[in-house]
């Protein structure tokens, strides 16, 4: 990692603890508007941007609500979390410095809303090493598409080839890697099913942020 110049960081699932917030959400969102969710919900949702819930909750489920009104109704399930409780994941605060010192330019790349991001980033004191969040609404993609990453390392200044991408979920680390970034894959017990393509694509994979190497 020696000739890395930059990096582009996921949030929930890499940096924040805070996929468990997002197993529930959707099924209870969908239970308070009188919809009956499929088993297969969350790996539905896995593969799409947070921006594109309403469109598909429309679609699949048959809400009449617009989709302003969908995005404020889960936001609001979401809130209090990120705002209070959404806690650091292990080493992530060691790797931020460690870079800062190092001169390695950073920003966010997620598919959470920037309303939610800020603020967790905030209050767990690591928005400072960031010089910009990437959000895939603000940006309308998907990391299902290597678009948002491609943006952040154009801003950065850097070559895709010189870096870093940390991610979690699957269809993220595999549009990453498709478009030439090595990608320090992590593990989140929300992707526990998918372990084994995760570490397969990741140029690096870590159980724990706190056993990477500075």
């Amino acid at each position: 990692m020696t000739n890395i110049k930059g990096a582009i960081f996921d949030v929930d699932g890499t940096m924040l603890d805070s996929m468990q917030i997002w197993e529930n959400v959707a099924e209870n969102y969908l239970i308070s508007q009188g919809a009956v969710p499929q088993p297969e919900l969350n790996d539905e949702l896995s593969q799409i941007g947070g921006h594109q819930i309403p469109a598909y909750f429309r679609a699949e489920y048959g809400l009449t609500q617009t989709e302003e009104a969908i995005h404020a109704g889960i936001h609001a399930l979401l809130a209090d979390f990120y705002f209070n409780e959404a806690p650091l994941k292990a080493g992530i605060i060691e790797i931020l410095e460690a870079f800062q010192n190092r001169g390695i330019k950073m920003c966010v790349a997620t598919a959470t809303d920037r309303s939610l991001i800020e603020p967790a980033l905030q209050r767990c004191g690591i928005a400072k090493y960031f010089g910009r969040i990437f959000t895939c609404a603000e940006e309308q993609t998907s990391k299902s598409r290597p678009d948002i990453y491609l943006t952040a390392a154009e801003f950065l200044g850097t070559e895709a080839a010189d870096t870093l991408v940390f991610e979690d979920a699957l269809y993220a680390v595999k549009s990453a890697t498709q478009a030439g970034f090595p990608v320090v894959a992590v593990y989140d017990m929300l992707a526990e099913d998918h372990q084994d393509e995760i570490r397969a694509l990741g140029d690096y994979y870590f159980k724990s942020l706190a056993d990477f190497p500075l």
